[in-house]
């Protein structure tokens, strides 16, 4: 009678030890692990540095609006510059395009006017750029941003600034929380004219 409750406790040892040494072994990843770490960007404004003057022309208000969709598009701090043509007018159905350089990436809109708005002083347009803008910057914002146990994400080396059809990108990341490994799971970059998604 002793003797079998002896072998029973050493079966439920052995079956104890078996069961620890498997959860001690790492699952194999599910894809290649990516290359550049991303780790949480410094925050800053996504408006340009420097308003317009009291006394600037046409060309430089839309300039300036410009440089803060550019920003917006970028969603990163950047240095932006920017020029629309001089003689440019606010007639509605003309056409225009301007050039906004994010560090020092040129990103071309197309600028159409509409009719007058609430005042004489106001002017409707709407502005498209023809491409989208990716930045390492504003993907790691955007993935901090929504993923607060984020400890830092892999991705397959953003550039600082780059052009990219809108849309889906050849940029993937994978998210590895804070306490865990990273798998090889990722995600890809998309992006739109308000700012990058990862999903």
């Amino acid at each position: 009678m002793r003797m079998k409750i002896i072998t029973a406790i050493g079966a439920v040892c052995l079956l104890a030890t078996g069961c620890g040494s498997s959860a001690d072994t790492k699952p194999d990843p599910v894809g290649p692990l990516l290359p550049q770490k991303l780790t949480k960007p410094i925050t800053g404004s996504l408006e340009p540095t420097a308003s317009p003057a009291a006394d600037a022309t046409f060309a430089e208000n839309v300039v300036h609006e410009l440089q803060r969709k550019t920003l917006t598009m970028a969603n990163a701090p950047g240095t932006v510059t920017g020029e629309c043509p001089k003689d440019m007018d606010s007639k509605p159905g003309t056409t225009v395009t301007c050039t906004i350089t994010y560090e020092g990436v040129e990103v071309a809109w197309t600028v159409t006017f509409g009719e007058k708005g609430w005042s004489q002083n106001v002017v409707q347009y709407k502005a498209f750029p023809h491409q989208g803008l990716v930045t390492r910057d504003g993907v790691a914002r955007i993935m901090f941003g929504n993923d607060s146990g984020l400890d830092y994400a892999l991705c397959n080396d953003i550039p600082k600034a780059v052009l990219v059809p809108f849309g889906k990108t050849e940029y993937k990341c994978e998210k590895v929380s804070q306490g865990e490994e990273s798998n090889g799971y990722s995600q890809t970059v998309h992006i739109t004219d308000t700012g990058p998604m990862v999903y």
